[in-house]
């Protein structure tokens, strides 16, 4: 019988409850080496891509591209790469596949098995507690399966490890841990391979609902299923005619209004990310007590110095580059805008961490260009397209896009004249940039005309004052119009 395994969502991070199938790198039935890239897993804002540990086949893909999945739960099926395990087999294995009673487990809301039915003899393995079982410092295991084998008391001489060169994983560990069940009232028989008992009865979900529904007793019943497990169909001949539930009507359509040509709406069931900026953003505008600076900044000697980088060497840093670097030399110049909010603490910080908002087809990120102040412009523009790059293919990490200490979002490239932006919490403020358009302005008692970009200050007023924000935003202006100060 193949040796079936579980590929179950994985955990990184202890704040992540759920992912994203992006892509199945490996088609259903196609062996693969150990190394080879198996699948794209999206999170909150990255895409990790997940290698195999080992040589392997994936008999049955359960999980669909784009689908959303609890941590823990079963996305795949593992076998060996020359098994061949059969339908069925799979069939049973998925039925009977428990997720580890872990903690992100109980937050999901997983119920414990209900206690043993009055007529069941209690095994001897159960009647006492899971006791702590202590694992040599030197056995090859990893440190989650370590934790997950002391805790429910699994005996790890026996397991073959599924890992590299041996090592028992999270997953071995797991599977170990399925006791042996009792098929059609027979010897205990051991199905971890192919499925899961639970209080001596080998029953699919669906078919355990249905005998809590209907008051089935489903001790001593025999199975029709594959391997004796007991279905739907089993449980639904032992209830009366009259209980059985009747198909459910067809619904009653609406009544039909003039729609237009494009028809019905489309739903799109947020991402990870959409998800993530959903309720940051939305904590931000309803907790943060925002006030906003406006002020118009004339970029004419910026676009004078990208023209002459332009011509002597064929490229020149952008627009927002000079004014990160701005920004960054004016948080330095006045650390009580340089914050983050914490409750009642206001962290102030010696260096600029610039967060620059990008877009991606996921939504909205913002990569850090850390210690800006000491970059000079080129070195910003190098770091900002490298960090913009990482963030549109999903392969920015952790520490590139968490924390910062301001925020710069630029909406001019989008012909946008004016905006103010929501604050990124923690941070204390973000600048809001709008497109250069030409203006007339007075320039020596006289009228000219000049380039003038549209900046908006959002600031946290629970640490930043008004005050603080306009002496903030007169040195911005005054670095932007004169870029010489920015190559200091």
């Amino acid at each position: 019988m193949a040796n079936l395994r579980a590929f179950a969502m994985p955990k990184w991070g202890i704040e992540m409850t759920e992912g994203v199938v992006a892509e199945w790198m490996v088609a259903e039935g196609v062996p693969f080496r150990k190394g080879d890239l198996l699948a794209l897993i999206e999170t909150d804002k990255i895409t990790n891509e997940v290698e195999a540990e080992a040589d392997g086949m994936f008999p049955r893909l359960l999980a669909e591209k784009g689908g959303t999945y609890q941590v823990g739960e079963l996305i795949a099926v593992l076998a060996g790469p020359d098994d061949s395990p059969s339908a069925e087999d799979v069939d049973a294995f998925v039925a009977g596949f428990r997720p580890a009673e872990t903690k992100v487990a109980s937050r999901a809301g997983a119920a414990p098995p209900p206690p043993p039915a009055p007529a069941a003899a209690p095994r001897a393995e159960t009647a006492a507690p899971a006791k702590i079982t202590a694992i040599a410092a030197d056995a090859n295991i990893s440190p989650a399966a370590r934790a997950f084998a002391e805790e429910q008391g699994v005996d790890i001489s026996g397991i073959a490890g599924s890992g590299p060169n041996g090592r028992i994983t999270f997953q071995d560990v797991q599977q170990a841990s399925l006791p042996p069940v009792s098929v059609g009232g027979g010897a205990p028989v051991d199905l971890t391979p192919i499925g899961n008992s639970l209080n001596g009865v080998f029953a699919s979900p669906l078919a355990r609902r249905l005998a809590v529904q209907h008051g089935v007793d489903l001790g001593g019943m025999t199975g029709s299923g594959p391997k004796g497990r007991i279905c739907k169909a089993d449980v639904l001949a032992k209830v009366k005619p009259a209980e059985v539930p009747a198909p459910s009507p067809a619904p009653t359509p609406p009544p039909t209004f003039a729609r237009p040509a494009a028809g019905a709406a489309e739903v799109v069931k947020m991402s990870p990310m959409r998800k993530a900026i959903a309720r940051a953003l939305s904590h931000s505008k309803s907790t943060i007590p925002h006030f906003y600076l406006r002020s118009k900044v004339r970029i004419d000697a910026i676009l004078g110095l990208r023209a002459q980088a332009k011509a002597a060497t064929g490229e020149a840093p952008s627009i927002n580059d000079y004014i990160v670097r701005a920004c960054a030399l004016a948080l330095v110049r006045h650390p009580d805008v340089n914050v983050q909010v914490h409750g009642e603490e206001i962290h102030r910080f010696g260096s600029a961490d610039v967060a620059v908002a990008v877009a991606t087809d996921k939504g909205l990120i913002t990569p850090i260009v850390k210690g800006a102040d000491r970059l000079s412009v080129a070195a910003i523009s190098r770091e900002v397209k490298t960090l913009a790059e990482k963030a549109r293919t999903g392969k920015l990490q952790p520490e590139e896009f968490q924390g910062g200490s301001f925020s710069v979002s630029n909406l001019g490239m989008f012909g946008i004249d004016q905006f103010d932006a929501i604050i990124n919490p923690p941070q204390g403020a973000i600048l809001a940039v709008g497109a250069g358009t030409r203006q007339p302005v007075e320039i020596g008692n006289a009228l000219a005309f000049a380039t003038i970009v549209e900046m908006s200050l959002s600031c946290d007023h629970r640490a930043i004052d008004g005050a603080v924000g306009a002496d903030f935003m007169r040195t911005l202006k005054a670095l932007i119009e004169d870029p010489a100060l920015l190559t200091g």
